[in-house]
């Protein structure tokens, strides 16, 4: 497979050559009596694309940076649900979260079970019954001893999953899959001997100048430059445990930033994540501009293993033979904690169609989780002070949302202009409207029926109980409980 240089193409000889080679190096990657690789999955939590290979000026990221140089970036990946839960129960299976009920966030916690299909394996198992040791992990600093996050919504056991916490379980000379888990942007207060200073924090405009919005957003790069950190520790482990040459690593995160259009949601905030793979006696260098979701890395993950890929498996490989760019990713958001949503996107071209179902809700709906954060609080204060500007009062608190939303990311990266009602848009609306009604039928999509109010009213129960005796959020029970209703109002209402 080759790339076309398009004729309107900016890119130069040498970025197309660098095109190029990862794609000819996977063709033939290894030689058949070569070991298998270890796999190394790095997943970050609430993280977007602030790094400073892709442009971020206010810190310095030299690990991050060094890997992107040497590996492979995938500057178009998508997640295919903008929440943590959602997100790796797609990741962990290679489906859609949609595809198996995993679609509402931390489902299947109490008496309604969710079971994948009896066909369906998460990837872990494929890896162990081809020999490999699976291990999972958070690492914090120099521990690894942590167990790392599962939070899949469907029924399982660690151990039928995982081998252990850390690959030095493993047996002498056997290859290992490993996940290695970051707090990332969840971890706002690290200390670090240069901070950044919240002063001189440019914020989007779509949220106000404000010193409460600067110092969370100046304590997020901090966070980023702690991944940074972790990422050389990790490389460093593999040098002194000379594993560098026969071990691929893939960087992402689980969705964007946490902020009010951010996490949760179908703009670029919170579902454009950055994508890195390194090992260049397998994948070599270079850019790769097509669109890719995060669950490629499972499929691309069993090519590498040589493992077969199963037909019903919706993740694709992105290299070898068998790998074919995606026309479309689709994102999808539907009930977060509490907070009851239904929310499709399609990425495409130049282009991002997201549909809301729940239309008549306005975005910033009640939610505990997110409304007890300092920027949330922050921002419903200004709100009724009155001191928001025009775009940031449409773009938050609109009592309700349009039905549709089309957007050109080429001319308006921030999603400012909704094009869906422009009579010259007609037939790319239409287009991105089919697109996704085909998609929702060949996927099957789940969430197209809402949780029904027995369901619903079962897991709620059980995330209260949760917080309520948790020893440090008793006091979030009786907002959840206020929200609840809420949910249950609206929906008995039709909104």
């Amino acid at each position: 497979m080759l790339l076309k240089i398009q004729t309107n193409s900016i890119l130069t000889m040498k970025n197309y050559i660098l095109n190029l080679i990862p794609i000819l190096f996977a063709s033939s990657y290894v030689q058949a009596n070569d070991p298998p690789p270890n796999i190394i999955w790095v997943i970050v939590e609430d993280m977007s694309l602030d790094f400073g290979y892709n442009g971020e000026t206010l810190i310095q990221t030299p690990n991050l940076d060094q890997m992107a140089s040497e590996g492979v970036v995938f500057e178009r990946a998508y997640v295919t649900a903008p929440v943590c839960s959602a997100s790796r129960s797609a990741l962990i299976t290679g489906m859609y979260q949609t595809s198996i009920s995993a679609q509402n966030h931390r489902s299947s916690r109490n008496s309604d079970k969710i079971y994948l299909p009896e066909e369906i394996k998460t990837i872990p198992e494929y890896f162990r019954e081809a020999g490999y040791y699976v291990s999972n992990q958070y690492i914090q600093r120099d521990n690894w001893s942590r167990p790392g996050k599962e939070d899949y919504n469907f029924v399982y056991k660690t151990e039928d999953l995982y081998s252990g916490v850390d690959w030095n379980g493993r047996e002498e000379g056997q290859a290992f899959f490993a996940q290695i888990h970051m707090q990332g942007g969840k971890k706002r207060n690290v200390q670090l001997p240069e901070m950044v200073n919240p002063d001189n924090v440019v914020l989007p405009p779509h949220y106000p100048n404000d010193p409460v919005l600067r110092k969370d957003w100046a304590e997020y790069l901090n966070s980023v430059k702690e991944v940074d950190n972790e990422v050389r520790r990790i490389f460093d482990r593999l040098k002194a445990e000379n594993l560098l040459e026969n071990t691929l690593v893939f960087f992402i995160t689980d969705h964007g930033i946490s902020h009010a259009r951010g996490k949760q949601f179908c703009y670029e905030e919170g579902a454009h994540i950055p994508m890195i793979v390194w090992g260049q006696k397998y994948v070599g260098q270079g850019i790769r501009k097509e669109l890719v979701s995060h669950i490629d890395l499972a499929a691309t993950s069993m090519y590498f293993a040589g493992i077969k890929i199963p037909d019903y498996m919706e993740s694709k490989p992105l290299f070898g033979k068998d790998a074919t760019p995606r026309e479309f990713v689709i994102t999808a958001r539907d009930r977060c904690d509490e907070t009851v949503d239904h929310i499709r996107s399609v990425r495409k071209g130049d282009y991002l169609y997201i549909k809301n179902y729940l239309y008549q809700r306005p975005l910033l709906q009640p939610n505990a989780y997110k409304d007890h954060k300092d920027i949330l609080i922050r921002l419903r204060e200004l709100h009724a002070q009155g001191k928001l500007n025009s775009l940031q009062e449409r773009l938050l608190f609109s009592e309700q949302r349009p039905y549709e939303e089309l957007y050109n990311i080429a001319l308006d990266e921030n999603q400012y202009v909704n094009l869906a009602s422009d009579k010259n848009m007609k037939v790319q609306l239409e287009e991105m409207r089919e697109v996704l009604n085909n998609w929702e039928i060949e996927t099957n999509d789940q969430g197209r029926d809402i949780e029904s109010p027995e369901v619903y009213e079962s897991e709620m129960s059980s995330v209260i109980k949760s917080v309520k005796g948790s020893t440090r959020l008793p006091e979030r029970a009786n907002v959840l409980r206020e929200n609840v209703e809420l949910m249950k109002k609206w929906a008995a209402e039709g909104k």
